[in-house]
């Protein structure tokens, strides 16, 4: 497999996505400034992305699954979290003309991006996607299809980025799920990919040797822990915030 193309076809994308966001705060801030630290996020969000894909952890990853785990949890987790607290739907939104706009918010409202949308849709992706590709032997192809190399990264960004942003709402959501129902599914898919990572500790990837797939889950299981904490740590807060309006009005009457 030519890993000068795949890092090639993965980056160029995340490229592309790092200039748009730019040229869309340029626009906007014609009008209105865009914050300083959505914009830095997305930078970081995006050179996570590119790190995972091209460099020196995406050739290493070919061979070593510890740094095929490392780049994971930045494509997977790390990124999108980054990426889905820049609101880039928000300043898409700001950016788009009036027509534009209302098109991608019909979009927005439509069956399928509810379907999409809902937390048990994107948990069964994210996590259900992770199980498929390390207990089965999807692992070891992966290595030598360039073509199912590059959808299985482009899949665990995206269902990554998917299952962020159903769990905190930072862009406009109009298909709104209560935080109750967020929390519980949360609490599932952390023990989904805490469970995962154990069965890797014990049951290595077809090909992996044992000391490898050992270090690679503790990286899994820990690392994916404090990304999980930020997640938890915004849907409580938000959780808070939207309480306590609720709780003042309370005492009043």
């Amino acid at each position: 497999m030519n890993n000068t193309i795949v890092a090639f076809v993965l980056g160029v994308p995340f490229v592309l996505l790092f200039g748009f966001y730019m040229l869309a705060v340029y626009l906007s801030n014609h009008h209105r400034r865009w914050p300083l630290y959505r914009s830095v996020l997305w930078t970081a969000g995006v050179s996570f992305s590119i790190l995972s894909v091209a460099g020196p952890i995406a050739e290493r990853a070919h061979t070593d699954f510890t740094a095929h785990m490392l780049g994971h949890l930045f494509l997977g987790m790390l990124a999108p979290l980054l990426m889905a607290l820049a609101a880039p739907m928000s300043l898409l939104l700001r950016t788009l003309p009036v027509k534009g706009a209302r098109r991608l918010t019909r979009l927005l409202r439509s069956k399928p991006v509810g379907v999409l949308s809902n937390p048990v849709t994107a948990t069964i992706l994210n996590i259900g996607g992770l199980w498929l590709l390390y207990t089965t032997d999807l692992y070891m192809m992966m290595h030598h299809s360039i073509i199912l190399h590059v959808f299985i990264h482009i899949h665990v960004f995206l269902a990554g980025y998917l299952f962020t942003i159903s769990m905190i709402y930072i862009d406009p959501i109009p298909h709104r799920f209560s935080y109750r129902y967020r929390a519980i599914v949360l609490v599932i898919a952390l023990a989904g990919h805490g469970i995962l990572s154990k069965f890797i500790y014990a049951n290595p990837p077809s090909g992996v040797p044992a000391d490898q797939a050992q270090a690679g889950s503790r990286l899994m299981y820990y690392g994916g822990d404090m990304i999980d904490v930020v997640i938890i740590f915004l849907l409580f807060l938000y959780w808070y915030q939207a309480a306590r309006p609720r709780k003042r009005a309370a005492q009043v009457t």
